[in-house]
């Protein structure tokens, strides 16, 4: 992904926008908050054992559960709501915009934001890789398998242990999506952080680290955050209307910049 700064028309440079989100810009598109106040990790802590890679690998009865949570989830059916399709209009208006998603819906790329604009620190539901090999495949298609009777698909090539082309609790990040999202941080003009608890390092600390480098800071949160103190702003309303307006805002101050520019 390029992370530099795009030039306008005139030589100028264009202010980036940087927006990382979380699981509450995809609520409205009936994917649950993991982490919120009802969310699953609460409810039942059990259930992170079936995206734990430790106990993922291990027990094939844990790999047998994920299946049918991935069958059950709705991600893979989920559309893009208002806020998802706001950010997409932003950059179809011409705004430099980097997105960073800790999130595995792919539903920013669906709503028309170009995939080459997405970061995807978590990975992507919509991919299952070979433990082993480290071919890759549609989710769909696996699912399909497991549909018809595959309670744990095996993977097509070599015969290893098919996961979601996720990170799982106790994997790492990949060094070089992580790389360039520090990048986007230190370089952009304005950092929203939406529907994001900024509780999960090192994505988190995008937002002290654009802070820091001189950003302008917004979050868009129903709850508190660590950064709150460290914001230019901080919104509580919903997101699906609060992100739109913000952003409507924030398209309409870099036309009339372009405008004023000497021609």
């Amino acid at each position: 992904m390029d992370s530099s700064e795009p030039m306008g028309q005139d030589g100028a440079r264009q202010p980036l926008v940087a927006v990382l989100s979380g699981a509450g810009i995809s609520t409205d598109s009936g994917i649950p908050d993991y982490r919120g106040p009802n969310g699953l990790w609460r409810r039942d802590p059990e259930a992170e054992k079936l995206v734990t890679y430790q106990y993922y690998m291990s027990d094939p009865e844990i790999r047998r559960r994920s299946w049918r949570m991935r069958r059950e989830s709705p991600t893979l059916r989920a559309q893009p709501n208002a806020a998802h399709r706001a950010l997409a209009d932003l950059e179809r208006a011409g705004v430099p915009v980097r997105v960073i998603t800790q999130n595995v819906d792919g539903l920013h790329q669906l709503a028309g934001v170009p995939a080459r604009k997405v970061l995807e620190l978590h990975g992507t539901a919509r991919v299952v890789m070979c433990t082993c090999c480290r071919a890759r495949s549609e989710m769909a298609e696996a699912l399909e398998r497991v549909a018809a009777g595959e309670e744990d698909p095996e993977c097509l090539v070599c015969g290893g242990i098919l996961k979601s082309a996720t990170v799982m609790f106790g994997e790492q990040l990949d060094r070089e999506v992580l790389g360039e999202a520090l990048a986007v941080a230190k370089a952009c003009d304005v950092f929203i952080a939406v529907g994001t608890s900024l509780q999960v390092q090192p994505a988190a600390s995008l937002a002290g680290i654009a802070a820091g480098h001189g950003a302008r800071l917004v979050i868009v949160n129903a709850e508190p955050t660590p950064y709150d103190d460290q914001a230019d702003e901080v919104v509580r309303e919903p997101i699906g209307t609060a992100l739109p307006t913000l952003l409507a805002e924030l398209a309409e101050l870099s036309q009339e910049s372009a405008s004023n520019r000497p021609g």
